[in-house]
């Protein structure tokens, strides 16, 4: 039965005052309603109203900035950005074959010319699409290029580098899209220039964008495609000025202080493309383009950015924070730099492990002399994206807190845990070109939109105590035995406890009968505890090597130690030699694993696991452990 039914099953309303915010608790039939007390203030009809009315009342502000090819700070003002936009609007305006149902498709990366664009489509009122760039430039099939122009059917496709991109374009883009490069060529198509566009003379695209109203598309951004192919999510002015106002009511810094940002996200993700760039953007900010990424051989950009950068928020996706924190407990000029004009750390796309939680805490800390609050929130592609913020009496790995002003809660029984629904002008209205019937399976009667997240109460008897992130509905399973297992509450500790080898886990053991993990190591750190160089040495010879065979069979034992059953003791372990591939559907652009995807196609990986053989040099196995 689900955590739920621990507290009364009806109750009356009750109003509980957090931080200055009145939210609203009461039970209904087993289910939970949450909503804040507080009114959103008043928004703009559109979010490009905001850089209007910053062009006009700060027009040398710095909008946003990228290094060029020599290490300078290529700089936009808000007027200058407005100029640019309101010509290539206009060159959009006179295509008038672009719209919501053949809209401009973005294959390239974050840049000037990349946001330069957006805004134009945003005030021509041509919807855009940023796709993510490992669609065109890592895959080999291009599968989920292939089907997500086939959901989109657009009319113009921009790269910046046409080189670059001219193999993903041949093979998916029909004949009749017009294909815009910054350089570069495809081929021996014939391209429009960006500057082309840039040069287009203004006539009559103010008039038409003042006949635009907030429910105008602004964009299609895709799901992660974690559990099936990537949904388009038509995402409104609405939906992104209402969450825009949210956070800003959340964070009233960011109107004391215009926000400046360094960051890396990338802006065909929801996390970068909405939040990051919608915070600078709605609140006179500024957004520094960062070219590192926390992967080996990029996050030495970062940390020169930031020593340069000083935010006044920063955002990053826990890998970033990992990283960000070993480099601040080493470098005091980095610390001197970073911590002197920070006043909100932020995180989000997974959940930060406790260890790297008070790391962090404790660097922030002992450099400031004072705590730095350490925010996240829950969110998604479909509700552009914030929900929760982790407000509230908890500062803790996995609270997400509570909802924001404008957005209501139900959490929803579901086996043992408690789907996270939600309601608001921020949530989408359904999924792009799907049937009504798909559409009702998202949506229950009430108008709440089904997550498939999962979250469970801080405290069953006291609501108010706020909201832990508990995983994917969708990703739990049964043993053989009837037994229900928790999958994102195990992966998660392993996560935490295996974090110094362990780079992600699949969990095995459905309709069978017992848990079992695929791991996968990180190499480089597995290569360094064994004494062993990773570019002399393969996979096997370091997965094999006893140092490493050692510690994860202690790994095992240490992490038996506080199980209850078969629920949520493992068994076996299996040290994977390659990485999760993004070709076959195995990890998404996000770096999320796809479980059922990674289950069928290293399906003789799984029966290793559970063949009884215990000679296989990447199996290991604890015998007094075995069901």
């Amino acid at each position: 039965m689900a955590q739920m039914n621990a507290a009364p099953r009806n109750y009356p309303e009750r109003l509980v005052k957090l931080g200055g915010h009145e939210i609203s608790f009461h039970y209904d039939n087993e289910m939970l309603y949450i909503s804040p007390k507080e009114q959103l203030k008043n928004y703009p009809q559109k979010l490009t109203d905001r850089l209007l009315q910053y062009a006009a009342s700060h027009p040398d502000r710095t909008f946003a900035a990228k290094r060029d090819q020599h290490g300078e700070w290529i700089k936009l003002s808000y007027a200058e950005t407005v100029k640019r936009a309101w010509n290539i609007a206009q060159a959009l305006h006179n295509r008038p074959e672009l719209s919501a149902k053949r809209p401009l498709v973005i294959l390239s990366g974050n840049d000037l010319e990349h946001l330069t664009l957006s805004m134009a489509a945003m005030l021509a009122g041509v919807p855009f699409s940023a796709i993510s760039p490992a669609y065109s430039l890592i895959s080999k099939d291009f599968a989920k290029l292939k089907h997500i122009f086939d959901v989109l059917t657009p009319g113009m496709v921009f790269a910046h580098d046409g080189n670059a991109f001219a193999q993903a374009i041949q093979t998916c883009a029909k004949d009749d899209v017009e294909i815009v490069t910054y350089s570069g060529k495809v081929a021996d198509q014939n391209c429009t220039s960006f500057q082309s566009l840039l040069e287009t003379s203004k006539q009559n695209i103010e008039q038409h964008y003042a006949t635009l109203d907030e429910q105008q598309i602004a964009k299609f951004l895709f799901t992660s495609g974690s559990t099936k192919l990537p949904k388009a999510v038509p995402t409104t002015h609405l939906m992104l000025c209402v969450n825009q106002q949210m956070l800003l009511q959340t964070f009233p810094e960011f109107e004391e202080t215009p926000p400046i940002l360094l960051d890396w996200l990338s802006w065909h993700h929801t996390f970068g493309g909405s939040h990051n760039v919608g915070i600078a953007l709605y609140n006179g900010g500024t957004i520094y383009i960062d070219d590192g990424k926390p992967v080996s051989g990029k996050f030495d950009e970062t940390i020169r950015n930031l020593k340069e950068i000083s935010p006044t928020v920063y955002l990053n996706v826990p890998k970033g924070w990992e990283e960000l924190t070993e480099a601040l407990e080493n470098d005091q000029v980095l610390r001197d730099s970073f911590f002197s004009n920070v006043k909100i750390l932020f995180f989000a796309g997974a959940a930060l492990s406790e260890a790297g939680w008070n790391r962090l805490d404790h660097i922030a800390q002992q450099h400031c002399g004072e705590r730095i609050r350490i925010m996240c929130g829950l969110g998604m592609t479909e509700t552009a994206p914030s929900c929760t913020f982790s407000t509230g009496p908890h500062v803790m790995a996995g609270f997400v807190g509570f909802p924001a002003p404008g957005c209501e809660i139900k959490l929803v029984p579901s086996n043992d845990k408690l789907e996270f629904c939600v309601r608001g002008s921020h949530v989408m209205q359904g999924y792009w070109r799907l049937t009504e019937e798909q559409k009702s399976e998202v949506f229950d009667d009430e108008g709440f939109y089904h997550t498939g997240d999962a979250v469970r109460l801080v405290d069953v008897s006291d609501p108010s105590q706020g909201l832990m992130y508990d995983g994917r509905i969708a990703e739990d399973f049964k043993l053989n035995t009837g037994t229900f297992v928790n999958v994102g509450t195990l992966r998660n500790k392993v996560l935490i406890q295996g974090n110094q080898l362990i780079h992600d886990v699949c969990i095995t053991g459905s309709n069978l009968n017992a848990i079992g993990f695929l791991i996968f190591p990180k190499l480089e750190s597995c290569a360094t505890y064994a004494g062993l160089s990773i570019s002399q040495h393969s996979a096997q010879d370091i997965l094999q090597h006893p140092k490493i065979q050692q510690w994860f069979k202690q790994f095992l034992i240490e992490f038996n130690k506080d199980s209850t059953g078969s629920s949520n003791r493992v068994s076996m372990i299996y040290l994977m030699q390659e990485a999760p591939q993004l070709d076959v559907g195995e990890i998404t652009d996000k770096g999320n694993l796809n479980q059922s995807s990674i289950l069928k196609n290293r399906a003789d990986l799984v029966d290793a696991l559970y063949n009884k053989v215990n000679d296989h040099p990447l199996l290991i196995r604890v015998p007094t452990l075995n069901n």
